[in-house]
C-alpha cells in the first residue's frame, strides 16, 4: 500500500479507538508509526540513490526492475530475487524493508520498549504499552495482501522464515480508487460517531 494510505489508515484507527478510550492515543504519533516501515526502508536508499544519480556515479540502467517471479532465498538479508539484489541500492532497500516489515521484529521492538518503560521510565505513570506503535503493526498487515512478488512482497515472519504472501498490487487503479473511498468513508464515520458522542 502507498505511504499516504498507511498514514491515513493509522490515523483513522487511532481516532476510532479514541472515541471509546478514556486515555487518548496520540493520532499524529500513530500516523507516524503507520508510515514508519516505509520511511525506514526507503529514505536512506532514496537519499543514496538521489546523491549518486546527481553526481553521475549511478545511472538508471544500474537499477533493475522487479521480475514478478517468486523471490528466491538469498544468503544474507533481503526480500527480492537474485536479479533485484545485484545492485547495492536494491540490496540495501530489501534489507531495510525486511527489517521494518516483519511482525517478528515489531514484537521484539515493542517488547523492548515496554520493558524499558516499565523498568526505567514509567513506574508510577500508568500507560506502559505505547499503543501508537500499533500503526507499525497495522502497516505490516495492510501490506501483506497488497504487495505481490513483483514489488516488495511483505516478509511478515522474517527472519524466522523467508515466506511471503503473493498478494495483489496496491498500485492497481481500481484498488487505489476503492482504498481512498474506504478511507473517506472511515473518516466520515469517525466524525459521525464523535459528534454523536458529544450529544
Amino acid at each position: 500500500m502507498d505511504i499516504l494510505s498507511h498514514g491515513l489508515w493509522a490515523g483513522a484507527a487511532a481516532k476510532g479507538i479514541n472515541i471509546k478510550k478514556e486515555k487518548k492515543i496520540n493520532v499524529w504519533l500513530a500516523t507516524f508509526w503507520g508510515t514508519f516501515p516505509d520511511l525506514f526502508a526507503f529514505t536512506i536508499p532514496f537519499v543514496w540513490l538521489f546523491g549518486n544519480l546527481t553526481s553521475g556515479n549511478v545511472s538508471f540502467s544500474d537499477i533493475h526492475p522487479p521480475t514478478g517471479d517468486e523471490p528466491e532465498r538469498k544468503v544474507f538479508f533481503g526480500n527480492g530475487n537474485a536479479r533485484q539484489a545485484d545492485s547495492f541500492i536494491s540490496y540495501l532497500t530489501s534489507t531495510l524493508y525486511s527489517i521494518s516489515h516483519s511482525a517478528v521484529i515489531f514484537f521484539l521492538i515493542i517488547g523492548l520498549v515496554i520493558l524499558l518503560k516499565k523498568n526505567f521510565l514509567n513506574k508510577n505513570n500508568g500507560q506502559i504499552v505505547p499503543w501508537e506503535m500499533g500503526g507499525w503493526l497495522l502497516h505490516i498487515f495492510l501490506d501483506v495482501p497488497t504487495h505481490s512478488y513483483a514489488f516488495y512482497p511483505t516478509p511478515v515472519f522474517w527472519p524466522l522464515t523467508e515466506w511471503k504472501f503473493q498478494g495483489f498490487s496496491w498500485a492497481n487503479p481500481t484498488f487505489m480508487l476503492f482504498n481512498y473511498l474506504a478511507i473517506i468513508i472511515a473518516y466520515l464515520l469517525i466524525r459521525y460517531f464523535q459528534k454523536r458522542k458529544l450529544l
